[in-house]
This record gives C-alpha cells, sequence and structure tokens, in this order.
C-alpha cells in the first residue's frame, strides 16, 4: 500500500483480467443470459460483475489466496461474496484434507463446509511448501519491494535536507580546547530552532568569535539511487508477470514496442490467470445450476489482442480449402448450421 509501482502492477494485472468478459455454453451452444451468467454479471447487491472480479485478483495477486461464498436464500436467490483472506482459515481432517473455512471477525467466528456441495470456493495460486494456501507473487519480491521503500525514503530524507547535509561548524578557537557541554547544547537548540525546517530555509547565520562554517555536500554517486530503485521496480514487474515497459520502468528493451509487451502481458499473465478461474468457477457453480455448463473467457473482446485477431482471421479467411464452418471452427465461432437450428 506505500509502493507505487507494486500497487499499479498488482491494480493493472486485475483491471484487465476483470474487463475480460466470460461465455456459458452447453456442450458446443453459446447459452445466451443463463442463471450463471447472470449472478457473475451481478453477484451481489453491492457490486457488479467486474468490481468483483477485480477484488479477487487483487486478493489472489496480494496474498495468494481469494474466497468465494455462496449464499443461497430460501426463496431461490444467490449471491456471491469475497472474504477477506487474513479472515479466514482452512480447517482440515485428520488426514490433513480440508473439510471447512473458519471466518473470523472481530470475536465472531463461522464455519462454511466445503464437502458435498461446498458453501465457499477457495482459490490459491500454487505454492511449493504448503498444502493448503496459496503463495503471493509479491512475496517473492519481498526485498525487491524493500529495497524500492528504503530508497525512496532516502531520497526524501535528502529532499528535506536539500539534497545534502548543509555543513558544520566548526570550533577552533586560538587557543585551542572545545566547547563546554552547556554552549555545545545552546549552540544546538539554537540551529535547530532558527535553521531547520522548510520555512526557515536560506536564512543568514551569524557566527560568534571562534567559530567557522564549512559547507559540505554529496557527490553524484552518494546520491544516485535512481538504478537502485529501477532494478528494485523490475523485480516487482517480474514477480507480478508484468513487462517493466508498461509501468514505465526504464532500461529494459525485451520488446519491440509497447504494443508487442501489452500482446505479451495479456497472453503471458492476464489469460492464464483467467482461465485458471473460470474453469475453478464452473466446477464450483455447475453442479448447483444444473446441466452441462462450460465456462470459458471472450477473447475477442480484448483490445490488446485486437492486431493478433485480425491476422488470425486474415489468414482463415483466405484458406479456400476450408468450408465456412471450418473457418468458424478454427477462429472459435459455432457452424452457422447449429446457428440455424437455433432460430
Amino acid at each position: 500500500m506505500r509502493n507505487p509501482v507494486a500497487h499499479r502492477g498488482v491494480k493493472m494485472i486485475a483491471e484487465a483480467a476483470a474487463s475480460i468478459p466470460w461465455l456459458a455454453y452447453d456442450g458446443d451452444a453459446e447459452l445466451e443470459g443463463h442463471p450463471v451468467l447472470e449472478l457473475l454479471k451481478r453477484p451481489n447487491q453491492r457490486q457488479a460483475g467486474p468490481s468483483f472480479l477485480e477484488v479477487l485478483y487483487g486478493h489472489l495477486l496480494i496474498s495468494g489466496n481469494a474466497y468465494v461464498e455462496l449464499v443461497e436464500a430460501p426463496n431461490g436467490a444467490r449471491e456471491l461474496h469475497l472474504l477477506r483472506p487474513d479472515r479466514v482459515s482452512v480447517i482440515a481432517d485428520a488426514s490433513g484434507w480440508p473439510v471447512a473455512l473458519e471466518h473470523a471477525m472481530g470475536s465472531a467466528r463461522r464455519r462454511i463446509p466445503l464437502e458435498a456441495f461446498p458453501g465457499a470456493l477457495h482459490l490459491s495460486l500454487f505454492h511449493p511448501l504448503d498444502d493448503h494456501y496459496g503463495f503471493a507473487p509479491l512475496s517473492a519480491a519481498m526485498p525487491a519491494l524493500d529495497i524500492h521503500n528504503a530508497a525512496a525514503r532516502w531520497n526524501k530524507a535528502l529532499l528535506d535536507n536539500s539534497a545534502r547535509p548543509s555543513g558544520a561548524l566548526v570550533y577552533a578557537p586560538k587557543e585551542g580546547g572545545n566547547l563546554s557541554d552547556d554552549q555545545f547544547e545552546r549552540l544546538k537548540a539554537e540551529l535547530e530552532q532558527g535553521y531547520a525546517g522548510t520555512s526557515r530555509a536560506g536564512r543568514p547565520l551569524l557566527l560568534e568569535g571562534g567559530l567557522d562554517w564549512k559547507a559540505m555536500s554529496l557527490t553524484p554517486k552518494d546520491m544516485d539511487f535512481m538504478e537502485a530503485k529501477n532494478g528494485a521496480a523490475r523485480d516487482l514487474a517480474l514477480a507480478l508477470g508484468i513487462p517493466p515497459m508498461l509501468l514505465g520502468i526504464p532500461g529494459d528493451n525485451t520488446y519491440a514496442n509497447y504494443q508487442e509487451a501489452n500482446r505479451a502481458f495479456y497472453r503471458l499473465t492476464v489469460l492464464p490467470l483467467v482461465g485458471r478461474i473460470v474453469k475453478e468457477f464452473e466446477g464450483f457453480l455447475g453442479r448447483r445450476f444444473g446441466g452441462n455448463i462450460r465456462l470459458a473467457y471472450d477473447a475477442d473482446q480484448i483490445d490488446g489482442l485486437s492486431a493478433e485477431r485480425e491476422s488470425l482471421w486474415a489468414r482463415i479467411g483466405a484458406a479456400s480449402f476450408l468450408t465456412d464452418d471450418e473457418k468458424r471452427a478454427a477462429v472459435g465461432y459455432q457452424p452457422l448450421s447449429l446457428n440455424k437450428g437455433g432460430q
């Protein structure tokens, strides 16, 4: 919450993933207005679908876990609610299998079963050393996060002090000796009260006999923390799976241009995450709504992949050896014969 690179990276992935629409199929036939899609369009009274999914992806990226509770009313109404990961614990049986989730709010605790028809869905990212909880991408970048935050605090401290130690008062009387403790404390208090702070910047300093002002400064090498910050920012971007170019981090020329980096961002980071969550919801909600429901995402609605999509359509359209139905199947659409039958 105090690091702009990490915040922007998490927000970028969550917003991009939440903006991708979902589709429902029964076999090969696309379903319009299915109850599952209606529930995902408005999961609860406080959130629309994109807002709900943005929070869900944010929980996954920051904590490695996301918890979705399905609330069913006696009249058949259903709602989906997100539970904050820091308030949820996984309860396992004697064999180590998860059987329930415990949600704590202050001193109140409630148990949500995970057996038979589970009342909640636990989403987690791969963790090499834990059977139940996920591993957050930012956890792997904590050293880089600390370096970036420390560099920011250091640079701010330098700016607060005019980017250098302003100088030193040297006491050099002709007869030798040092300032007494009382003289030292009085001089220190006068400097802090009369010359420290932004409102007193640039005030002339009046010195008594025996005191000499020696101006001090730091070398440009000592003041250059930008490269350390940029290196830490690149590590943060790497952990999240975002090309540094998209976060405005200099010194990275992996991709030829912004458009290529954006395509890599969607193909390597956003779409695999969305595809995984879609299949988890398919298994979670499919049995409750009955039928052979298959959920998928609609990649054709992603603006960042429009150039790639146009290239595919051009190649398929020029393939004279394919029938119209085969061309439609190659780009992910159902055959025209099914459309006519449905009409």
